[in-house]
Parts: C-alpha cells; structure tokens; sequence
C-alpha cells in the first residue's frame, strides 16, 4: 500500500511537473512568437488605448477621482511611468498574467468577462483588446531605449467650412521624434467646445447642426492636442452693410459676410446714449443729457458722448466696481476698513488718470510697504498664500486657470506641475512684519534666491513664466518685478488678449474666447482676426484702457440694434446684432434711485454715494436689493460670481417690497414733485420717458399713460381720493410700471 501510495505521488508530481513544462513551452513559444512581430510600448500604445477607453478618466480609475477599487491611474496618462507602475506592480501583480494574457484580470474586467463597475469597454474582438493581449504576452514592456517620442499631434483638417447639417471627418495624425507618422484617428479623443452646434462622434466624425457660426472640436492624443475650427454659415445675402468705422467693424462685417449673416441695423439715438452711459459710467442718463443729443443733428455726437463718458468720475466709479471685488477687495472684519477704502480709491484713482494697464498691474504684483503709504498692498492682505497669488494671476491678468496643474497635467492645457510652482516662485520672497495697526502687515522682499518645490518630485524650482526663462534673478532683486516684464513685453501671449476679450465681454455680453478667463489652444476664438487686432491696438497704444473703450464703443459694431431680423436670431456668437443684458445690481439700485428721484445711504459714505462707487462687499449685507441682484461678494477672481441671471426672488422683490414701495413714496421725490407741478401731464410724461428709457413717449404709449393718470382713484369706502393724494399715487403707479418693464430693466 505505501508503494501504490508512493507511486501515485510519483504520477501527481510528474502530472505537475509536466503540465508546468508545457505551460512554460507555450509562453516561451509565445514569447518568441511575439517578439518576432512589433514590441508593443506601454507609453505609445497601452497608454492610448487606456485614455480613449476611459479607464483613466477622473470618474473612473484617475488619482484625481479617488481610483476606484485602489486602482490609481494618472488623469489621461499624462505620468505612464507611475500608471506603469500601478498596473505592472501594484495589487500584489494580480492584474497581468503573462503566462495565460486572456486570464489577466485587467483584460477580463475592461471586456466585460469578469463583472466591472464601469461595464464593458473594450471589447473582447476588437484591436483594442487584441494590442493589449500582445503587449501582456510579450512581458508587459515599458519602453524599448530606441523608441521614438511623440512630439505633435496634428488634425486634418484643421479648418474647414461646413454647411449646416453637414458631416466632417477628422484624421489625426501623431508625429514622433524619428519623423515617422501614424494614423491615430481612432485611438485620440475629441471633444466639441459647442455641443447645441456640433457633436464629434469617438471616430472623428463632426455632425454640424444648425446653429451658423464657429464650433471647434478638440483633439487629444496622449499628453497633446490640436484643434479642428469650422465655419458654418447661414448661406443668406448679407447685403450692403453699414459703414465701418474702424478696424472693429471690417473684422466683425467680414466674418459675417464670410457666414452669410445680416447683421441689424443701427439702433437709434436714444437707445444708443442709454446703452453706452450705462456701459461706461454705470449709470442711466439724465433727462437733459437725453433731450440734448435726441436734439442734437452733429454727425459726431455719438464719439463725443463717448469721449464726455470717459472724462466723468462716472467712469472711474464704475470700473473701479469692475476691478475690485475680482481682486477681492472684502472686509472680513470692522479692521479692514482703512486698506478697503484704500485700495478702492488707488484703483478709481489710476482709472480716472489713465494710468496704463500694464503699470496698474506691476504696482499690484510688486507692492511694499504698508497700505497707508502704498494702497496695492492690500491685495496681499487677502491672497497670502503663494500659490493662490500665482491661480488669481494666472486666471485674472493672463487668462490662464491653473489650479489644475497643481495636483496634475492640465487636461486641457500644455501646463504641467513644474509650470504652476515655476509660477509660485516669482512670490516666494514676500515678507511680512505686523505693524501697530491691528490686521494690517507690512510686505516686504526677502533677500535670497527664489525657489518653489514641486511637491510631487521634491525638487526645487527657479522662477519661470509658463514655460519662458526671465533669466537669473539676483538674491537682492524683487522676482515679482521680473514677472511684471515678462507679462508686459510685447510679445507676451497672455496679458494684452487677456484684457482686451475681458472688456470685450463687458461691452458686447459674450467674449470672443468665452469664458473670458480660459484662454488656451484648445478654447479658439469665434474672431481670431478681430482678437488679434484688438491685442495689437491695445499694445500699440501703450496699454491705454479709455483708448480699448474708445474703439470698442465708437465702432457700428457695438452700435447695432438689438432687435432681430428674420436671420440672425438664432446668432449668439457672431455679433450680428446687440446682445440685450440685465443691469448689474449696483447699476439697477442707481437707475431706481435715478428714476424714483430716492436716495440709498449707505454706512461711513456720504449722503449721495451711488451704489456703483461702494467700495468693498460689506454693503451687500445692509442691502437687501444687491443681495438679491447679485452683487459679488469678492471672494473670486471669476467674473461668474456676479449674478446676472434672473430669478422669482428678483421679480417680486420689484413688484412688492418694501424697500421699492418706500422709494416710490418718497416725500422729495419724483412722484410727489410730478404730481405738484404746474405743468401739462405730456410734458411730465416726457420727462418719465426720458428718465427711464431715455427717449420721448410714442404716440401709443403717451395715450395709455394719460387715460391712466386721469382716471379717479377711490378709497376702501369707494369714494374718491383728494386730488393731490390721486395724482401722487397714480404717478407712482405709473413709475412703479416703468420700472418692471423690460426695457428699463435690461440694457439693450
């Protein structure tokens, strides 16, 4: 029995044996099979195949996401060696089975065979599944020491005119450092920047739809990408076209010459002077300014509102408004009053004089001292930290968001981490002192040689501009100083378009690079020409912001009606026609004021200060109305925290509260004087219109106005109310009206 029992081991063993020999002959045959095909790279076609299929997507096994089931990919492979690490290594190598590829559980989870949270998504008979079942059967290679690199992506084509309801198909090509190409159409991924225009099928093909316009459709192929732009027009005649008057009209009438797209005409006067006071003094105009250029026949009254608009303190106030509560100008505390009224006035103050742009910004970024003697020192009382100095700079002055850059490679950009911290050390030497008055330090520029560490690698980093050298800063030179000539050099990417697609927002509602703060390769411009223009202007000009109002606001382009024709409503992107917007919080309390004939006080101001001249957030908390009209709370360097939608709370804050019901009953105001004065009730309602709307009542409207104003109003008993208090109420009534019209509310 010990002998049967010894022999039947003997056979269990060389059962054993020989079933590993024979698994070893097949993976070495195997081996030997494959090496004699192409030695597939982890880094030129697993990585490709793992992005395209969504394995390293934030929601699924990206670091940035969490890694589901402790699987941690880099975001869209931009680190292969540490995915190499993660797939090869980690888990125990549970994941890769060279000896038997189809039982590798990477493979059986992403085909589905094994259950998967994320389904299926790579399907068992495709190239796909078949490249990494080589690539694990060869030994799961890294990369080979001759392999050639990828350099560039390219898309073919890159531009292209495409009819409405049309198809495209894209090709994109990966070049590489050896000068071979490959075709990697369908491993690179696409994304459409306007999907109501365009949508992009995983295989490159663009279906248009039928919105004219720009639509780009962006490429990505491992760390690279390109950028598909078609054009696609409405195909109508455009016609003759107004006459242009600068550079602003032949870019915008080309493009839409180029689309077939007629633009409106030009607006009349009255909405003309509303539309610009508002946009470049925040403020409603007068009845007299309005009655006096509805009268005036000049040819060139229009540039001379505009140059008169740009000479008031108006402007400045306005502006001032503008730029603030983006550099986050807040009051935290009862102690941060002086530097708020401060750094407001330093603001308003090189507004008014025309200080140039690029001067205002290096008077920020290199600021010392203390407040009282130097006001741009505050910004460093509210962004302390390096690295939030250099997100609100990139994002605010250059158009640059980098806050992704600094746990990853941009998913969208070229920036890595070594790009954010090279950034964050052109403020590693701001020094701080407390000084005698409480909450309030003195900035300073420690000597020593300015460095930022990348906390991933540990190394540390001299200061560089995305990417640029500013040279070899000495110890005892201010690094910040050097950032303010890199960004003010005339040939900077950055800092001039950035400004200049700012203010064109401001006027025109929507950026040509929307949003306006996301300036990349891979968010193109609706106007490139026009851009460009704008950029050179504003850099010919000496960094001359009244000059960029100037030319924006004096052009037939910023002067078009905002009423429709039968082709261009659908247009939101080619300004073919005015966008119409709500007034900003601050300016809408004004226009209330204005045309109520009330006053809003505000605390430690005084009596008279119109809400667009505040200068910090705080009054947001006494003010219900900027409240719920959005006024932003500085918090941001986006302009998206100034709320400009429209709400149920808005609605009936105009129709039924009582901070409007008060300022319609003012004893001094509009109402009351109107209801007084010995005057014919047209010419009061004249002074209404003009008041509101800035222009003369139609024939229509002027009757409605004064059937209402005639008709007798009755107390709770039914008889009929002293003439006096009629009149009163009645004018209110009627202002009440005005004022929850549309056409007051919005500019347009």
């Amino acid at each position: 029995m010990a002998h049967s029992r010894s022999t039947a081991a003997q056979r269990g063993f060389w059962s054993v044996r020989f079933y590993l020999t024979v698994v070893a002959f097949l993976y070495v045959s195997q081996t030997c099979v494959a090496e004699v095909a192409s030695s597939v790279s982890f880094v030129n076609d697993v990585v490709p195949i793992l992005t395209k299929a969504g394995c390293n997507a934030g929601a699924c096994h990206a670091k940035s996401g969490g890694g589901q089931k402790g699987f941690q990919l880099s975001l869209l492979g931009f680190e292969p060696l540490e995915d190499y690490e993660s797939l090869v290594k980690d888990g125990y190598g549970r994941r890769l089975f060279p000896a038997a590829p189809d039982e590798s559980l990477f493979l059986r989870k992403a085909s589905g065979q094994t259950p998967h949270g994320g389904g299926i998504r790579i399907a068992q008979n495709s190239a796909a599944y078949a490249l990494l079942r080589r690539w694990i059967a060869q030994g799961t290679p890294y990369r080979s020491a001759s392999e050639p690199q990828l350099t560039s992506v390219e898309v073919q084509p890159n531009l292209g005119l495409v009819k409405m309801n049309a198809e495209q198909q894209l090709k994109a090509v990966a070049r590489y450092s050896d000068d071979s190409v490959r075709d990697v159409t369908n491993v690179a991924l696409y994304e459409s920047n306007a999907e109501a225009m365009a949508t992009v099928t995983e295989s490159g093909l663009v279906k248009v739809h039928d919105i004219p316009g720009k639509v780009a459709v962006m490429v990505r192929y491992q760390g690279t990408v390109a950028v598909f732009t078609a054009a696609v027009p409405l195909g109508a005649t455009v016609g003759t076209l107004p006459a242009t008057k600068n550079f602003v009209d032949e870019h915008i009438f080309a493009n839409l010459r180029q689309l077939g797209i007629p633009p409106s005409t030009v607006c009349s006067d009255a909405t003309f002077l509303r539309r610009v006071t508002l946009d470049i003094a925040g403020r409603l105009p007068s009845e007299d300014e309005a009655a006096a250029f509805l009268a005036s026949s000049e040819d060139s009254k229009r540039d001379q509102v505009v140059e008169s608009l740009l000479r008031s303190p108006d402007y400045a106030d306005f502006f001032a408004g503008k730029w603030t509560p983006l550099l986050k100008n807040r009051r935290d505390d009862a102690s941060d009053i002086t530097s708020n009224f401060a750094f407001h006035a330093w603001i308003r103050d090189s507004l008014l004089a025309n200080v140039p742009y690029d001067q205002i910004v290096r008077e920020l970024l290199a600021a010392t001292g203390t407040v009282i003697g130097n006001p741009p020192v505050a910004w460093y009382k509210r962004v302390k930290d390096p690295k939030e100095q250099l997100e609100d700079v990139a994002q605010l002055f250059l158009g640059v968001r980098m806050q992704c850059a600094q746990c990853h490679h941009h998913p969208f950009e070229r920036w890595s981490q070594d790009d954010y911290y090279s950034l964050a050390a052109f403020f590693s030497q701001v020094g701080r002192k407390p000084t005698g008055t409480r909450g309030e330090d003195l900035i300073f520029h420690k000597r020593g040689v300015a460095t930022a560490m990348n906390v991933k690698t540990g190394m540390p980093l001299k200061p560089a501009a995305f990417g640029d050298s500013v040279g070899e800063i000495p110890p005892d030179a201010d690094p910040r100083l050097r950032l303010a000539d890199w960004m003010s050099s005339q040939d900077n990417p950055f800092f001039a378009k950035a400004l200049v697609n700012r203010y064109w927002k401001h006027f025109f509602k929507r950026a040509l690079i929307e949003p306006e703060d996301d300036i990349r390769d891979t968010n193109p411009p609706t106007n490139p020409e026009l851009l460009a223009a704008l950029e050179h202007h504003f850099l010919t000009s000496g960094f001359d912001l009244k000059s960029l109002v100037r030319v924006i606001t004096q052009s037939q382009a910023y002067q078009l009606s905002a009423e429709p024709n039968e082709h261009n409503l659908a247009d939101r992107q080619n300004y073919s026609r005015f966008y119409p917007r709500r007034m900003q919080a601050e300016v809408m309390l004004d226009a209330i004021d204005h045309l109520t004939g009330a006053t809003t006080r505000f605390a430690n101001l005084p009596p008279g200060t119109r809400a667009i001249a505040l200068p910090d957030n705080s009054y947001n908390n006494a003010s219900p109305f900027l409240q719920v009209f959005g006024r932003p709370d500085s918090l941001s360097v986006c302009e998206c925290e100034r709320v400009q939608s429209s709400s149920l709370a808005q609605s009936l804050h105009l129709i039924n509260s009582s901070d409007i019901k008060s300022k319609l009953a003012v004893g001094n105001g509009r109402a009351a004087t109107l209801a007084t004065k010995e005057i014919p009730d047209e010419k009061k309602i004249s002074e209404l219109y003009l008041a509101a709307f800035s222009r003369q009542p139609r024939a229509d409207e002027l009757k409605t106005a004064l059937e209402y104003l005639n008709e007798p109003l009755l107390d709770a008993s039914g008889n009929p109310l002293e003439k006096a208090t009629a009149a009163r109420g009645n004018f209110q009534d009627l202002i009440w009206a005005l004022m929850n019209s549309k056409e007051f509310l919005f500019n347009h």
